[in-house]
């Protein structure tokens, strides 16, 4: 099977993950600009998760770039992938609107640590899939962003229920390391095509 039907399928759902999560934005009561400031964990918690929402979507784009064909499990681990993907929006909302207590911060960095798990997963799928001399292995490497972000969503769960901020401050710096350009892929797949 060729790749195209699994990009055209992961791109909807992650574009109706967008635009879920956008709709939890309520309108506020009030003409005053203070009539906001209610808002703000949830706007917050908005951008935090449309950030990663976008790293997912980008990363995967070239992930899947990588791959001559699809197999069955690459469709059920994307799959596996997308389905934790769909939970940012819930998980998002819950964070923002008990403005980031512990228990929906906890649950939100569940959430994000299983889909890093997942994307693992997928890459470990599609390796395999592509044999041993795999453009995807020589990319990824020894993939330590992949497995910083592990250890830092477990250190950030945790600490959700003794710091909060931390927690948080947490999950931002994983986005920041994956928000910092990554050009692994890029310039793998560029040196393929010499």
């Amino acid at each position: 099977m060729g790749k195209n039907r699994l990009e055209a399928f992961s791109d909807g759902v992650i574009a109706i993950i967008i635009t879920i999560m956008v709709l939890e934005l309520k309108v506020p009561v009030g003409e005053r600009i203070d009539a906001l400031k209610p808002l703000i964990p949830v706007f917050l918690s908005y951008v935090l998760s449309f950030v990663y929402v976008g790293i997912y979507w980008n990363n995967h784009h070239h992930m899947i770039q990588t791959s001559h064909k699809v197999t069955g499990p690459m469709l059920w681990a994307n799959l596996h992938l997308l389905f934790w993907l769909s939970l940012f929006p819930f998980a998002t909302g819950w964070m923002g609107e008990n403005h980031f207590a512990a228990a929906p911060s906890a649950g939100y960095g569940v959430v994000l640590l299983m889909a890093a798990i997942a994307y693992l997963i997928l890459q470990q799928i599609i390796i395999a899939s592509q044999g041993s001399d795999s453009l995807l292995k020589k990319a990824v490497g020894r993939d330590w962003k992949g497995k910083a972000s592990l250890l830092i969503y477990l250190i950030a769960i945790l600490t959700a229920f003794w710091c909060r901020w931390l927690s948080q401050g947490l999950y931002v710096l994983v986005a920041v390391i994956w928000l910092v350009p990554d050009r692994r892929i890029e310039n793998a797949l560029a040196g393929n095509e010499r």
